[in-house]
């Protein structure tokens, strides 16, 4: 346990910090998996806006540094692909 006091704040914001970007992280995880069960029920509209509020939702997580921003990048490809794939079928 932390004796100085800097040290005790800095566990509490720590704290506070981890819930916030737990929350988002797990809110994120709801927006894909809702994209991606739009695909696989081949509803496009559904995935176009989910896709487009995904695409927000991980850039503005990557801005706060709640995950990296190659990291978002990479995950908006991907489902920009899987889209692409999907309605070419």
């Amino acid at each position: 346990m932390a004796n100085v006091k800097s040290a005790k704040k800095r566990i509490k914001v720590i704290a506070k910090r981890t819930a916030v970007n737990r929350r988002v992280k797990s809110h994120l995880k709801e927006i894909i998996k809702t994209f991606d069960k739009a695909i696989e029920e081949k509803d496009f509209t559904l995935a176009e806006e989910s896709l487009k509020l995904a695409e927000k939702k991980l850039m503005q997580a990557a801005a706060k540094g709640t995950i990296h921003k190659n990291t978002a990048s990479r995950k908006v490809s991907r489902m920009h692909k899987k889209l692409n794939s999907a309605k070419a079928e």
